[in-house]
C-alpha cells in the first residue's frame, strides 16, 4: 500500500502538483495537553500528532502558470539572462514547473546533479555563509555583510554555471544563492 501511495504522490508531483495529505487522529479527552504543550523545542509537529494517524486522502494543488511566464523566460534566455527558480516545493514538483515555464528542458536535469538541487544539498555543497576571518559558519546571516563570504567559492562557481532549480529551499538558502551569484 505504501509503495502504491508513494507512486501516486510521485505522479502528482511530476504533473506539477503540490501534494497535501489529509489525515486525522481520534484523541481522548485531555490527551496531548490543553494546547498540545508536549511539543519539543524547534519541532514543527506536536508529539501527539506524529503517529497513529488515519490517512483520508491526498490532494493535488496546482498553481496555474500565467501564459506570459514561458514567453518571458524565453526572452530572457535569448537575451543571455539565465533564469533560475528558487522554491520551497519538492524537487519533482519544482522540475515539472520549471519545464512548464521553459527554465529547463526535458531531461536536462538528468546526468547533471547541479542543474536541480535541494536546499540542504546546495547548502552543504557551497558551504553556506562563513565569516571570512575565521571561516566559521555564520548563524545569523546578513548581520555583518562585510565579513560574510560563501564557504566554498569553487563549488559556488559550479552552481553559477549549472543550477537552474533550487527546490526545498529555506530563506537562508535563498540568501546564499543571491550572495553567491553577486
Amino acid at each position: 500500500m505504501r509503495t502504491s501511495l508513494e507512486s501516486t504522490i510521485k505522479d502528482y508531483c511530476k504533473g506539477a502538483l503540490r501534494v497535501i495529505g489529509v489525515a486525522y487522529k481520534d484523541l481522548k479527552p485531555g490527551e496531548g495537553g490543553d494546547a498540545h504543550e508536549d511539543i519539543a523545542e524547534g519541532e514543527k509537529v506536536y508529539d501527539i500528532e506524529k503517529e497513529d494517524l488515519v490517512l483520508l486522502a491526498f490532494a493535488g494543488i496546482k498553481d496555474i502558470i500565467r501564459e506570459e511566464v514561458p514567453v518571458a523566460v524565453q526572452k530572457c534566455n535569448v537575451a543571455g539572462v539565465r533564469v533560475r527558480m528558487v522554491t520551497g516545493d519538492n524537487v519533482i514538483t519544482a522540475i515539472a514547473i520549471a519545464k512548464e515555464c521553459g527554465i529547463i528542458t526535458e531531461g536536462e536535469e538528468e546526468g547533471n546533479p547541479h542543474v536541480c538541487m535541494e536546499g540542504e544539498k546546495f547548502h552543504e555543497f557551497v558551504g553556506g555563509i562563513v565569516n571570512k576571518n575565521d571561516k566559521k559558519e555564520v548563524k545569523i546571516i546578513g548581520k555583518d555583510k562585510e565579513v560574510e563570504i560563501i564557504g566554498n567559492i569553487a563549488n559556488m562557481k559550479i552552481v553559477r554555471q549549472n543550477l537552474k532549480v533550487l527546490a526545498r529551499s529555506r530563506p537562508a538558502d535563498k540568501y546564499v544563492m543571491v550572495s553567491g551569484l553577486r
